[in-house]
């Protein structure tokens, strides 16, 4: 039986990855200790997500709770499996760019020293495993911001026939410009998931990530813009719109299509990749055409307030080119667009309050 290692396994992108390939036939082994409970607070955790996946899957699904840092402990369980583990998806993080500023260690060693350790023990163990990491947009720091941009109604948008027309793609630099300290952890693991795979020969990817989004997603203030959007559109608690007049633009990518993404490179592995992933021009919003939507979805108006002190290099316009992936995997197709995005969200969290 193949078998996938998944990182942040009760998490948005982990768990969509546990229902994906257990339904594909493999074992999962699953690595989450809950430490997004530990950046955004008991509302944030995950252990009800780990709990459905055990409940679900029994012995097809083996969880450990485990921190990606811990060296001895990540060796210990991939020499284990050393001779079965065909897979590793790399999803844990501390993914926010305010949290890092208040705690930096915390943020680079999650973020870059347990993708070196997780890395570091595929190529001992199983160096001939697939290894895919969830980086993100943030890689190009706040390079986005300076692209001409046009106020419009409802949203900012780039102005027309410039080479980003279609969206960002992966020929734009990540030097000189302002990261985040989240912005810059991530840029390390990506750039040592890149030389792993041609350094190595390693078959190894990062995929940069717009907004990743579904229904599994436990949203907080400090990250899960559209989980976190319904959530408080749903309870009538007070959201916050930070700068850019509401009118800042992403593309959401259901976690089912990245996830499906990942198995068409599963299938056809390159070495040192990287790719652009996102909703593209298929799947975008500005913060004000998101509430509408949630607004229409739930049947009543958003409680928010608005302040004019954006996050420190966060994008205003962000929507990503996925035509590089796209020409090394034609077959893969999106699922989901942006209304069925937020009508899975708005069901799943009712049905979570209710049962």
């Amino acid at each position: 039986m193949p078998t996938v290692l998944i990182t942040g396994s009760s998490g948005l992108i982990g768990s969509e990855s546990v229902h994906f390939f257990v339904q594909k036939g493999f074992r999962v082994l699953g690595i989450d200790n809950n430490m997004r409970a530990v950046f955004f607070g008991e509302s944030a955790s995950t252990d009800w997500n780990r709990q459905v996946l055990e409940d679900k899957y029994g012995e097809r699904y083996r969880h450990y709770d485990i921190d990606i840092r811990d060296r001895t402990a990540i060796e210990n369980l991939f020499q284990a499996y050393s001779t079965d583990i065909s897979l590793i998806i790399h999803t844990a993080a501390q993914p926010s760019h305010d949290w890092a500023a208040k705690d930096p260690h915390t943020d680079f060693t999650v973020n870059a020293n347990g993708t070196l350790v997780l890395l570091e023990a595929t190529r001992q163990y199983c160096p001939q495993a697939v290894f895919i990491f969830t980086s993100t947009n943030k890689v190009y720091g706040d390079t986005p911001n300076y692209l001409p941009l046009q106020e419009l109604e409802t949203r900012w948008e780039i102005a027309p026939n410039h080479q980003y027309q279609a969206g960002i793609d992966e020929s734009m630099t990540i030097d000189n410009s302002k990261h985040s300290l989240f912005g810059a952890s991530k840029v390390a693991a990506d750039v040592l998931v890149q030389e792993y795979g041609r350094y190595f020969g390693m078959k190894t990817a990062s995929f940069r990530g717009g907004c990743l989004t579904g229904p599994n997603h436990s949203g907080a203030q400090l990250h899960g813009f559209l989980a976190y959007l319904m959530k408080c559109t749903i309870s009538g608690d007070t959201y916050t719109i930070f700068g850019y007049k509401g009118k800042q633009v992403r593309d959401n990518i259901h976690s089912y299509d990245l996830v499906n993404a990942f198995y068409h490179f599963y299938q056809q592995p390159r070495c040192g990749e990287i790719y652009n992933i996102g909703g593209s021009r298929h799947s975008n919003c500005s913060m004000l055409e998101a509430i509408a939507i949630c607004e229409n979805i739930v049947g009543k108006k958003l409680q928010y307030v608005y302040t004019d002190d954006n996050r420190s290099g966060d994008h205003i316009w962000y929507i990503s080119d996925v035509g590089k992936f796209r020409s090394h995997y034609p077959t893969w197709e999106y699922k989901y667009n942006l209304q069925q995005i937020l009508e899975e969200i708005y069901y799943a969290q009712v049905s979570r309050q209710t049962s």
